[in-house]
């Protein structure tokens, strides 16, 4: 399953960037992050791995991340892996105007039974997941809003 979001936050892409690669500041845009440790590589770097322990209602998901390729400014390629599901993210960020436009290319690649019928039920939900993190973070960007407040 692939699909696009983007989003444009009123902030300038260095400001931008210097708060999105900052770990620390991914609970304040990250619903249910309750944990995460870097575990190989440079952090922040090409080939840097970090695992991300979530709570989703009862649920507690843990993924590593895979930093796959970092040319700051203009990109940032992820994937997230977790049992049953593997994450490709390609991000792009632009400025325009002082705003930085973030564009967001998502791939799932679903394993086993119940994660195949899922992503096969309930495309829209990824989709939608997906989104909401690009508009928690442009609050936390724009307004210093943190999903820990709500």
């Amino acid at each position: 399953m692939k699909y696009t979001n983007q989003i444009t936050i009123d902030v300038p892409r260095q400001e931008f960037l210097e708060k999105l690669n900052n770990s620390e500041n991914m609970k304040h845009w990250q619903r249910g992050l309750v944990n995460y440790e870097h575990i190989s590589g440079k952090p922040g770097e090409e080939g840097a791995q970090m695992r991300l322990d979530y709570k989703m209602g009862k649920r507690e998901i843990t993924m590593i991340e895979t930093i796959l390729k970092q040319n700051f400014p203009d990109e940032l390629h992820t994937s997230y892996d977790t049992n049953g599901v593997l994450n490709i993210q390609h991000n792009y960020f632009e400025e325009t105007d002082g705003k930085t436009v973030w564009k967001s290319d998502s791939e799932f690649k679903f394993s086993g039974f119940g994660m195949k019928l899922m992503g096969f039920l309930m495309p829209g939900a990824f989709k939608k997941q997906s989104m909401k993190y690009l508009e928690d973070f442009k609050a936390f960007a724009e307004n210093g809003t943190s999903v820990l407040d709500s």
